[in-house]
């Protein structure tokens, strides 16, 4: 008889990992035993030598879907084990090995769907319901190794059933730790209702056109009819969330499509575990009220997470929008004083249950581009999963200001945090700094380096000043490309195309359309946009019409005329006549006016010369609604030049404009001149790609081009440059795993700073 000792690696505990294991030794007539140890999985194993190598093979082939098993070490067995084998308590590891991996929490399987509807179930209609497959992980998750009492559902001691199906190695809730049924396990209410009268009550104020703060996954959303426009008109009102749109969750696969289009890659993605809200083409008839989505074709769609959002949904019998639970840029609430004052101002009435949620994970969002899933916020479902980062001495990223995440590595992986918000509100910088030390904790990562934007006016940034360790400061395009390259295992030399609103330059400069030519450890700015000035600074975000007068008052002098006085007029007077006066004197003075190279800034400066977008509601709003303009529309693209100054290649954005305007007052349509406007954007890119790859000291051998930035979030902008890029024969690479915009940034400063780190050693 050969004696082995196993120790398995990756995500694989709180994943049916250790009942997997169970069965393949006892299919294969091994002895023996599993544990959690620590953030990993060991045992021993007795019996035939050929046996036990299938053993070790299947532990890394077969495992159960939500595993993700990195390594398997075999040694030799210390002692032999009892005859059967069987799962033993879990222990802490006395000697941390790995960095602990986290489980992201997954929605309700198909098994326990079944169940929820079957009226001889014992959880027939328990919102509840969950197994080793599916359920709450890390929002519930207090510590590791991971067993039901270092979890929230340590409060739920179980009953004769469960303990029996906990205890059976047969049965799949089989060491399932959130294990629970209608006798034992949380009861969800209603004020003084529980169970089925709170439900009923939740769903009598939604029909009447109410809105319900439901205790979600992890934290509060907001809840209210989709096709009642009142409803839905009062939710904005009481959110201050005037005009983003509202994700809708909709029962199934089959209401999804009645209302947007879904592709097969859309269906796998609506359907997978990380259940996210997918942003789809709306249908032209559909029972939506406008005011969900205003002027935007995409609805962000997704499917029930939980049995109760399943049970909600059965009960209104109607899409619903489900929104994070907060006021507009504050953290979504999570603890149930802290939702009741918030909220209680917004919501009509709260449904609420007695589990505690541990960690704050808001809703992931992606878009499909190409076949190809763009992550937009990744938060619950998605984060905190690892991904590969050759980051062998233990660091954080600090992230950026907007869209924040901060990212942990080591091991050799990175632990993307969830996403925050805009860290400006004392309440996401609060949340951030209790995510970062609860993650830390949980993953047992002691960054011994920061790295952190050169924006000193970022929160992120002072933060880590303030900490105790040595500091990494990683240029702000420099990481959204770096994200790009290292999570598709980029290594060496690339040219970088990083296209966004605003972040700081090493020049002291404010950049935001740039081209580099990078590896992860440095880049070279070779190219970039013209600058202009931001009239009133970061108020020009919220107002476009001020970032176009800047354009077309004071672009950056490339030898290409400005519009002619008689265009910019007929443009000002548009404009209310005192805020005009006020932009004018204001550029004309250089007061308060900083000047960008933004991408982002550029597009708010063309919506707002079409009439698209005078003032919006949220960042970025000014460039969906251009896209959205735009559609599938075929152009001719518009005027542009490209020259050199000061040694970069710069696009002279100011022929663009006046070609714009004279087109415009020419008569052509808004739709032709929002599609050209994104072709020539396509076609400078190329241009300027094209010329840094000239300019590369390998003499033109560059081929891959890493894209990032917020504004390839834009679909017809990713499209049209990526068809472009790939007729010159690059490899064109963009963020999948990792959010494409600012919630990318952290990953990209990991990556630098690990990439600096190993030169140096």
């Amino acid at each position: 008889m050969t004696v082995r000792a196993f120790r398995v690696y990756g995500t694989v505990q709180g994943v049916g990992f250790r009942p997997f294991v169970y069965r393949t030794a006892d299919a294969l007539g091994l002895d023996g035993w599993v544990a959690n140890v620590d953030g990993h999985v060991e045992g021993e194993v007795a019996g035939d030598p050929r046996a036990i190598e299938e053993f070790a093979a299947r532990l890394g082939t077969g495992a159960p879907p939500l595993a993700r098993v990195r390594r398997v070490d075999l040694s030799s067995g210390r002692t032999t084990p009892a005859e059967g084998f069987r799962v033993r308590r879990s222990a802490p590891g006395r000697t941390r090995t790995a960095a602990r991996e986290i489980p992201p929490d997954a929605a309700l399987c198909d098994a326990c769907l079944r169940e929820l509807y079957d009226p001889t179930d014992r959880r027939y209609h328990y919102p509840f319901i969950n197994c080793t497959d599916c359920g709450p992980r890390a929002t519930i998750i207090e510590g590791l190794p991971y067993d039901r009492l270092r979890t929230t559902m340590r409060r739920f001691p179980l009953c004769r059933d469960c303990a029996a199906e906990y205890a059976d190695p047969a049965d799949r809730r089989f060491h399932a730790e959130p294990v629970a049924c209608p006798a034992c396990g949380p009861r969800i209410a209603w004020d003084e209702l529980r169970d089925a009268d709170a439900l009923r009550a939740a769903a009598k104020t939604v029909t009447g056109g109410g809105v319900v703060a439901l205790k979600g996954l992890g934290g509060y959303q907001l809840v209210c009819d989709a096709t009642d426009s009142g409803a839905v008109t009062v939710l904005r009102y009481r959110k201050h969330r005037p005009s983003k749109p509202f994700a809708v969750m909709v029962r199934d696969i089959g209401a999804a499509a009645r209302l947007a289009r879904v592709g097969a890659t859309e269906r796998a993605v609506l359907t997978s575990p990380a259940r996210p809200v997918v942003l789809l083409a709306a249908k032209r008839r559909h029972p939506l009220a406008a005011e969900v989505a205003p002027g935007v074709p995409r609805t962000g769609l997704f499917l029930p997470t939980t049995g109760l959002h399943h049970l909600l949904l059965d009960e209104v019998d109607r899409p619903l929008v489900v929104t994070s639970g907060n006021l507009s840029d504050e953290p979504i609430a999570v603890g149930d004083d802290e939702a009741f004052g918030t909220l209680a101002r917004v919501a009509d009435g709260f449904l609420t249950h007695d589990r505690p949620i541990r960690a704050r994970y808001d809703d992931s969002v992606v878009r499909v581009e190409g076949r190809q899933r763009i992550t937009v916020r990744r938060a619950r479902g998605l984060a905190p999963a690892p991904l590969p980062l050759p980051a062998r001495i233990p660091l954080a990223g600090a992230g950026a200001q907007l869209k924040h995440t901060f990212t942990l590595a080591g091991d050799g992986r990175a632990y993307p945090g969830p996403h925050t918000g805009d860290l400006s509100g004392a309440a996401a910088y609060d949340a951030f700094r209790r995510c970062y030390a609860d993650l830390k904790r949980l993953t047992g990562i002691e960054p011994a380096v920061l790295a952190h934007d050169l924006h000193p006016g970022y929160l992120s940034t002072q933060w880590a000043r303030e900490q105790p360790l040595p500091r990494i400061a990683v240029q702000h395009h420099h990481a959204h490309v770096a994200a790009t390259a290292a999570e598709h295992g980029v290594s060496g030399p690339f040219v970088g195309v990083a296209y966004d609103g605003l972040g700081l330059g090493d020049d002291g400069t404010l950049w935001g359309g740039e081209v580099l030519l990078a590896d992860l450890r440095g880049y070279r700015r070779v190219g970039r946009f013209a600058t202009a000035p931001l009239p009133g600074g970061d108020a020009a975000v919220r107002h476009p019409t001020r970032t176009a007068l800047g354009h077309l008052l004071d672009a950056e002098p490339l030898g290409t005329p400005r519009p002619s006085p008689g265009l910019v007029r007929r443009f000002t007077e548009r404009l209310d006549p005192s805020e005009a006066a006020v932009v004018r004197a204001m550029v004309a003075r250089r007061v308060n006016c900083p000047r960008a190279s933004s991408a982002g800034r550029l597009f708010d400066t063309v919506a707002a010369l079409l009439g698209l977008a005078d003032a919006i509601g949220y960042e970025g709003e000014a460039a969906v609604r251009l896209e959205a303009a735009a559609g599938t529309a075929h152009a001719v693209p518009l005027a542009h030049r490209i020259v050199r100054a000061g040694g970069l290649w710069v696009y002279d954005s100011s022929s663009t404009l006046a070609d714009l305007l004279e087109r415009r007052a020419g008569g052509e349509p808004v739709r032709d001149l929002a599609a050209a406007f994104h072709l020539t954007l396509a076609r400078v890119t190329a241009d300027l790609v094209a010329r840094a790859v000239e300019d590369a000291a390998e003499g033109g051998a560059l081929r891959t081009v890493c894209l990032g930035g917020g504004c390839f979030v834009n679909g017809r902008l990713l499209t049209e440059v990526r068809r472009r890029l790939r007729s010159q024969g690059l490899r064109v690479l963009v963020g999948h795993e990792v959010p494409v915009g600012d919630g990318g940034i952290s990953f990209g400063q990991a990556a630098v700073a690990a990439a600096r780190l190993a030169r140096e050693r």
